[in-house]
């Protein structure tokens, strides 16, 4: 869409150099140059050219939106969004500095800002595929999911051929999934619908064992449950055991069907009615509800991520692809498919950051640091991005060049406590407790094993703080024995064991 967008434009700015008096001819040559330069992906090298020109010829709306592409896409999205707000001081309807504002915005991670271009983008031109694509995108980032469903199944039905709208249904899907059965969570925990649901999950990321456990654990509450049988045989056919798997499979015939006077949220997700479902429980509050509507939108997220597999390759189709083998720690394969939907989409910012995540979570941390500094020299004071590299650099045993990185990522943002983390462990490792000390302090609340305990008492040690070392290492002690009673616990309770 800025490809086009910067091509549209260039023309403009031939016209606008060429009604320029005595110089008109050297400046249509200098817009030709920084056109072509844009064209052959080298926007950097047409930002100085872009700024000549519009010093030339001020307050010229086409110029000044083609400064604004040619920094955004070398990656200096703040100073691009500047020239879209100086666009729109002379023309506050002007479509495209409206549209790339918010896209820029969006970039950027703050998708409350870019609602009102991608509004205003709107009411100038209604139609724009573009502008409603993005306004879903900014809606599905904030939260407002069912406003992001209605206009990207719109879209679906409008542009069938368009895979990011289906990548991002698909993901709309699984949100309000995971919404439902949050709410599910909270009403009714360990109820035989949230066992299913837990169950299931862990049976799409190969989790056999575990899911197995919570399937028994909801057959047990409710064995009248359709499915939970048939789910079982699975489980068995993963794990070798075809004849258990028949008798699971044989158990699930023998249910009766559903009774559909009573039972009218089956029978309409039996009959793959999802929308039907959905929209008769939208106000209904019984963990029944909360579990078919989760199922539903679970399918509906599958037949979307369907569609998407049968248009031509996409970026979408290997993001998509890429977070699956994330789900199941195939980080090596993951890190393929970003490279698969880096060719597609050369110098997308979030591929590459993705990209040298995955790279990293394969022991790949020179690939990773590669990516992340190249990354890091187009937006130096990025929270996310210095914790990133942090973390890899720490990974490979460099503590004291990851904590510059890993110290810019705090002072930016000093709630990211995966960085608190990582630079305390840092400072630990190159003998600097003192420093540690309040670091570690603000990660404790996302220590799951009790490790951050054990470092914080090890700091405090080594200044002299006995009594605080002796309550870390003794909290440490106490969730490092809650933590291997529920392994142990959970290791004898998911043994296979054949149909009863």
């Amino acid at each position: 869409m800025k490809f086009l967008l910067i091509l549209l434009c260039a023309g403009a700015i031939l016209v606008s150099a060429r009604s320029a008096s005595g110089q008109s001819q050297a400046l249509a040559e200098k817009a030709q140059h920084a056109k072509e330069l844009m064209a052959a992906g080298k926007p950097d090298q047409a930002v100085p050219i872009y700024r000549e020109l519009v010093q030339a010829l001020p307050n010229n709306p086409g110029l000044m939106l083609n400064l604004g592409l040619a920094l955004d896409m070398a990656g200096r999205k703040p100073e691009a969004v500047r020239e879209y707000q100086a666009v729109l001081k002379l023309d506050p309807n002007h479509y495209p500095a409206l549209l790339l504002l918010g896209t820029a915005y969006l970039d950027l991670g703050q998708p409350a800002k870019a609602l009102d271009p991608l509004e205003r983008s709107l009411k100038v031109q209604p139609e724009s595929a573009e502008a409603q694509e993005t306004l879903a995108e900014a809606l599905l980032a904030l939260g407002r999911l069912d406003e992001a469903r209605h206009r990207l199944q719109a879209l679906s039905q409008s542009d069938p051929s368009n895979p990011k709208v289906w990548y991002g249904l698909g993901a709309c899907y699984e949100r309000l999934a995971q919404q439902n059965f949050d709410d599910l969570a909270k009403v009714a925990p360990g109820s035989a619908y949230w066992l299913d649901l837990v169950a299931e999950s862990r049976l799409e990321t190969k989790q056999d064992y575990a899911a197995f456990y919570f399937y028994h654990q909801a057959l047990a509450q409710m064995p009248s449950l359709r499915g939970i049988h048939a789910a079982l045989a699975d489980v068995y056919k993963d794990t070798g055991h075809p004849d258990w798997a028949a008798v699971e499979e044989k158990k699930e015939r023998q249910l009766p069907p559903p009774d559909c006077a009573r039972q009218k949220l089956e029978c309409e997700f039996q009959a793959g009615d999802f929308p039907a479902l959905i929209e008769a429980t939208e106000t209904a509050k019984s963990p029944e509800a909360y579990y078919w509507r989760t199922r539903a939108f679970n399918k509906l997220a599958l037949d979307a991520y369907f569609r998407l597999g049968q248009l031509p390759a996409s970026m979408e189709t290997f993001e998509l692809k890429a977070k699956i083998e994330s789900k199941r720690r195939q980080n090596a394969d993951a890190a393929k498919d970003w490279r698969e939907a880096l060719r597609l989409a050369p110098g997308d910012r979030y591929i590459q950051k993705e990209l040298a995540l995955a790279l990293a979570q394969s022991g790949d941390f020179e690939g990773a640091r590669t990516l992340l500094l190249g990354l890091l020299q187009q937006q130096p004071d990025a929270a996310d991005l210095n914790y990133f590299l942090g973390d890899t650099v720490l990974g490979a045993q460099k503590p004291q060049e990851a904590i510059s990185y890993l110290e810019k990522a705090v002072h930016a943002d000093p709630q990211l406590l995966p960085a608190q983390r990582s630079l305390g462990l840092a400072y630990m490792q190159v003998g600097q407790a003192a420093q540690a000390i309040p670091h570690l302090k603000q990660a404790l609340p996302i220590d799951q094993d009790g490790s951050l305990h054990y470092q914080l008492g090890r700091a405090y040690q080594a200044q002299g703080e006995r009594e605080l070392a002796s309550t870390m290492i003794k909290q440490y002690q106490e969730m490092q024995r809650s933590h291997q009673a529920e392994s142990q616990q959970v290791e004898k309770e998911v043994a296979l064991t054949p149909p009863q």
